[in-house]
């Protein structure tokens, strides 16, 4: 009796695949990509289930592998994964999961295509929840929810700020940079915009300190010119 082996036609894509992201457009898409990942990081310090990234090729089905037809959003946020770096984001490697927040970077050569094609693609396939695109030269700002199948504009609050529902924070524009803020409205801070408050936050303490000693031996002096001595007073 002859047994078939019915897996000898079968192949799997692979999952261990390098980025092909061709090179950002300029300092200012590196400056807001690099912004953008280590606030959400630092923001996140403690949570181990999402991955973000920028400029990094998604490669999402086998005969778009074939065709190098590849998609790099500027940047990316998927949530509940595995927080660890990667080569690429392989949507077959990864339980088939897809971004849940992408960030267009935009410019004159790349603006069309990210509200046309991109924006068709990260709706259609990709499912995507939060799509958002950012000039950092004209600083145009606009986003979209999908919403039974459709991409919705998200109306901005009175600060202008537009709310992502998967990460639970507005985005805003905040000295020609787009930035994270609470639903409060706090600015999400940078590492050094963190150590920068705290450093001023010890000097205020260390001036308040300083100013109350100085009055209390101002008081003191006065007392003893009254012949009181302040240190007999409960």
């Amino acid at each position: 009796m002859t047994t078939l082996d019915l897996t000898s036609d079968i192949t799997c894509p692979p999952t261990d695949l390098w980025s092909d992201e061709p090179p950002l457009e300029s300092d200012l898409h590196l400056q807001q990509i690099i912004l953008l990942l280590t606030c959400l990081d630092w923001l996140w310090q403690e949570k181990t289930n999402y991955y973000a990234s920028g400029n990094l090729t998604i490669y999402y089905n086998e005969e778009q592998l074939k065709k190098r037809d590849f998609c790099g959003p500027d940047f990316f946020v998927v949530l509940d994964t595995e927080k660890r770096p990667r080569k690429s984001w392989v949507v077959w490697g990864e339980g088939g999961k897809y971004p849940n927040v992408i960030i267009e970077i935009l410019s004159d050569s790349t603006a069309n295509i990210d509200r046309t094609r991109k924006k068709d693609l990260y709706q259609n396939t990709f499912r995507t929840p939060d799509y958002f695109g950012f000039d950092p030269n004209t600083l145009e700002f606009e986003g979209f929810s999908l919403m039974n199948g459709q991409y919705q504009e998200i109306t901005p609050n009175e600060r202008g700020y537009l709310w992502s529902e998967q990460l639970e924070l507005y985005l805003g524009i905040l000295d020609s940079k787009l930035r994270y803020f609470t639903r409060e409205g706090e600015l999400v801070p940078t590492i050094q915009e963190t150590a920068l408050q705290e450093r001023l936050a010890k000097e205020q303490e260390k001036i308040a300190k300083e100013e109350a000693q100085q009055r209390a031996a101002i008081l003191a002096k006065k007392l003893r010119k009254l012949g009181i001595n302040p240190d007999e007073i409960a």
